[in-house]
């Protein structure tokens, strides 16, 4: 029987004590049910938008509409933002063309350049997959400048004695040793666009749990605000342990001496 490690259940013992902090917290009336809702509430209003929906949809169909969203930007995000960025770093002359752009736009909070994309695309999905997509790019391409510019001189060097090309070093040293920074920022990219996804949805949007939990806000239903929270936080959770697994089977002497 394998057995249980003490970091599980060290991070279990802090779920049931956040859950249990809420419980009385919400058991003694010391705020409203508008300001904390119960667990009790949350749950019931899971129950009831999993069995009627919520605006004429489905829970599972605002879960899937705002993955949907997720998935195509990020997937735009690693066909570009990686390939991009390990240029960069192995060119300097790249990093010079991209770099003062990324630069720029990275520190921007998401709705100060949202309301140009909707000018520029449209109110449709252009303009939401253009605002996860500008989100998730950046810490991608800085993750991949710095993953290779950080390699050691001695392995491009040694692979140059050893008679490889520039093509060859590139495929079977920067990128191998890149790798770890690569999903560093995959990590951190995923992250930053499920933030951004309640603004994606800000605009001409009627389905999404971006959504869901923007219009519940707004008719102070914190009963359905806390469901959607709660769900978006275990789907990312979820999402993020894919690419934790990918990132355990691809670099497979990570952490090995």
């Amino acid at each position: 029987m394998k057995k249980i490690s003490t970091e599980k259940i060290l991070t279990v013992m802090t779920v049931i004590a956040i859950f249990m902090v809420w419980y009385i917290i919400t058991a003694t009336g010391l705020f409203s049910e508008t300001i904390i809702p119960s667990p009790k509430s949350v749950w019931e209003s899971f129950v009831d938008v999993s069995r009627n929906g919520y605006k004429g949809h489905s829970l599972l169909e605002h879960l899937a509409t705002s993955m949907k969203r997720l998935v195509i930007a990020y997937l735009l995000v690693v066909v570009t933002a990686v390939p991009l960025g390990l240029l960069s770093g192995y060119n300097s002359k790249v990093r010079a063309v991209l770099e003062p752009i990324v630069e720029f736009y990275r520190p921007l909070p998401p709705l100060a350049y949202y309301t140009i994309l909707v000018l520029w695309l449209g109110i449709d999905e252009s303009s939401k997959l253009a605002l996860l997509y500008l989100a998730g790019f950046a810490p991608v391409y800085i993750a991949c400048v710095s993953g290779v510019i950080r390699i050691r001189e001695d392995y491009i060097n040694g692979a140059k004695t050893l008679g490889a090309s520039k093509r060859q070093i590139f495929f079977y040293v920067v990128f191998p040793a890149a790798l770890p920074d690569i999903f560093t920022g995959l990590r951190t990219a995923l992250g930053v666009e499920y933030t951004t996804l309640v603004a994606a949805e800000m605009v001409a949007a009627t389905a999404g749990m971006g959504w869901l939990v923007l219009d519940a806000s707004n008719y102070l239903r914190s009963d359905t605000v806390f469901m959607g929270v709660i769900i978006m936080g275990i789907t990312g959770i979820l999402l993020d342990r894919i690419i934790r697994f990918a990132e355990k089977k691809i670099i497979h002497w990570k952490g090995r001496s």
